[in-house]
């Protein structure tokens, strides 16, 4: 399999960056997009050349590293998986693949693929956590817990944290990631005593940190390899208008 590769190329944050294009040819429709980039990594290296800067960790689907821009579309054309889950057979041979980092305020390019996400973890440090001492782990069935309310703190809990919603909104809006990890706490009754501070610490953090508007295109939802439902923002909007008033209720009350 041959396949002509278009990557961004950006020496560092302050650099100009560009495309540059290689040629790979004997590719096996087998590999994954990440294999196939460090055959090509390996190609640069034994000519002397720089090899291109990605993200990469488990390689499966898990920890949401390696999150690029390929065609146009993050995490590439399969639907509902992460970059390191596409393989070339998704391609066509003699296909010419365009291979970028996310385009995002908030995300910075630091060198080629690589691109600064440490903006999610300080939403995350925010409030994204529980701070009740609850000592031991308790027996699962101690607090009783809805079927409905755990199956869906489940599927907020889902989101990886890789970005590719922010990539694929027109406004570079971090609302999914935000409502998963607000949702996933807020709807378990251990989440209960810090619901209104998390949501509203959480969202400001997200505006502080220069994301966008939600639009409601559900270009989010549409991309996102865990399959995040948008419902979860109508959700967080709902919890922080609630917290909103509640907070200014008792700031007046004060």
């Amino acid at each position: 399999m041959k396949l002509t590769l278009r990557i961004w190329r950006q020496k560092n944050k302050n650099s100009p960056g560009h495309f540059e294009e290689y040629q790979l040819d004997g590719l096996n429709p087998n590999m994954s997009f990440l294999e196939m980039l460090d055959v090509l990594n390996d190609k640069l290296t034994r000519e002397g050349k720089m090899p291109v800067a990605f993200d990469h960790d488990c390689r499966e689907g898990i920890c949401g590293s390696c999150s690029l821009v390929i065609n146009g579309e993050p995490h590439g054309p399969e639907y509902r998986v992460a970059s390191c889950q596409t393989y070339l057979r998704s391609f066509k041979d003699g296909d010419t693949v365009v291979v970028e980092p996310y385009r995002a305020r908030p995300f910075p390019v630091l060198c080629d693929l690589v691109t600064d996400r440490s903006a999610f973890d300080r939403i995350i440090q925010a409030g994204g956590f529980i701070s009740v001492s609850t000592g031991n782990a308790p027996d699962a069935n101690a607090i009783p817990v809805p079927k409905k309310i755990a199956d869906l703190a489940m599927d907020a809990a889902a989101c990886i944290g890789c970005g590719a919603c922010v990539a694929a909104c027109k406004n570079s809006s971090a609302m999914l990631f935000v409502a998963a990890k607000v949702s996933h706490l807020n709807l378990l009754p251990q989440g209960q005593a810090e619901k209104d501070r998390r949501t509203l610490a959480m969202v400001a953090q997200m505006d502080k940190e220069g994301f966008g508007a939600c639009s409601n295109t559900y270009s989010c939802e549409a991309v996102c390899p865990k399959g995040i439902s948008a419902e979860f923002i109508a959700r967080m909007n709902r919890d922080y208008l609630a917290a909103s008033v509640r907070s200014a209720v008792t700031s007046a009350a004060d």
